[in-house]
């Protein structure tokens, strides 16, 4: 069974710095019915102006991965770390006991467009982690963050599995998906076709209680897809 919500039905900020889209209840924004899905907690499409970002502030327990779609996008928190995330890398930061960080668009020229996704920890008071690694997306799907931290995917603490794929139109992508499992899928860009519907950039949908998807791409596409308990 597939739910769909549509790109047009998550909330919607603009600040002026940030135009931001959420496609689950976030600050401001609260709507009962999408407090998340399974673990996934959050995804926020955020386009942050040239030299803007969200200053210093506080994290706890929870698993926080960042994917940039477009630009640059600089990178600083309490434990050391400080570096910068471009398209086709993936930073996973475990906020775990308690991290500060700050996040800014590097460029003083170009937006930097992104998606910031929230993944709820397997347990709370773990010691912050932070990692980044590079990925070559084509189009199968690339595992690129996961609980054992398998295949060279970076590791998040929760029974949960994240995947990429940037297909060409044309391209079937499939994923099996175990008994009791479920799955999130998010367009990023162009277009996909599951189960006789058509997403596009901005769409999301749930997944439960299927064995195998089957992804057209009916345009160049990326896609992430969750695998989840």
């Amino acid at each position: 069974m597939l739910q769909i919500r549509k790109a047009a039905e998550r909330g919607h900020f603009d600040f002026g710095w940030l135009d931001t889209f959420h496609s689950f209840s976030f600050g401001e924004y609260y709507d009962p019915a999408h407090m998340g899905f399974r673990a996934l907690r959050v995804i926020n499409e955020d386009r942050v102006e040239p030299g803007a970002g969200f200053p210093t502030h506080g994290h706890r327990d929870m698993e926080i991965v960042t994917y940039v779609l477009a630009g640059a996008l600089e990178h600083k928190d309490s434990i050391g770390t400080g570096s910068i995330i471009r398209p086709g890398e993936l930073q996973r930061m475990s906020a775990g006991r308690g991290v500060q960080h700050s996040e800014f668009n590097a460029s003083k020229t170009e937006p930097v467009h992104l998606l910031q996704i929230w993944i709820l920890p397997e347990r709370s008071g773990a010691q912050p982690e932070y990692e980044q690694k590079r990925f070559d997306l084509r189009n199968d799907l690339r595992l690129i963050a996961s609980h054992d931290g398998r295949a060279g995917s970076v590791t998040i603490h929760q029974d949960a599995a994240l995947y990429a794929a940037r297909p060409t139109a044309g391209t079937i992508v499939r994923h099996e998906l175990a008994k009791a499992r479920h799955a999130w899928l998010q367009i990023a860009k162009g277009e996909i076709e599951i189960d006789g519907s058509k997403l596009v950039a901005g769409d999301g949908g749930a997944v439960s209680n299927v064995a195998q998807l089957e992804l057209h791409a009916t345009q160049d596409a990326e896609f992430l897809l969750f695998d989840l308990a």
